[in-house]
């Protein structure tokens, strides 16, 4: 029994259908898609949210030293640990590597300012914000796992197939 859906795809077409759907699921928050990809998308992406879970507080502090002005100063940064790191690779491996879009009445170099220390923000998010979330959640509830839902919909009008939202809770 195979333990996944063809959806009637060549493997290479069907793996990056599956990937920008679920970046744009966890970019977004919610996808609409047929029911057999949302199924797909919603296996995919409990697998990474549960990576970035358990991995997300592995940091490790570094000092370094760096010259300003001509003197050496001492800084102390937060490094990723190993299973972070190794964590943050693959999720760079799996999902499509989306960016910041400007915001209404907001100016070139003011985005340029806003988005010059993140060069990953679909991986930022979560590690960030979704993370920390589930974890509390986990910690609060004493349960792990859950971290989408799909809610059937309606047929779609052209050809009738069975819509589907996908949700992170």
């Amino acid at each position: 029994m195979a333990s996944h859906r063809k959806l009637g795809k060549r493997t290479d077409l069907r793996l990056a259908i599956l990937k920008n759907q679920v970046s744009q699921l966890l970019w977004n928050g919610k996808l609409e898609t047929t029911e057999a990809r949302a199924k797909e998308v919603q296996k995919l992406a409990e697998k990474y949210i549960t990576l970035a879970v358990n991995t997300y507080k592995d940091t490790v502090e570094v000092e370094k030293t760096k010259i300003v002005g001509g003197q050496a100063t001492t800084v102390k940064v937060l490094n990723d640990g190993a299973n972070k790191l190794a964590a943050r690779r693959t999720l760079m491996r799996n999902l499509a590597d989306l960016q910041e879009t400007r915001q209404d009445k907001e100016s070139k170099t003011e985005y340029k300012i806003r988005t010059k220390t993140v060069r990953h923000p679909l991986i930022e998010k979560m590690f960030n914000e979704y993370a920390p979330k589930f974890d509390a959640r986990a910690q609060e509830k004493g349960q792990r796992g859950g971290y989408t839902a799909v809610y059937k919909m309606n047929q779609r009008r052209g050809d009738g197939s069975e819509m589907a939202l996908v949700v992170v809770l």
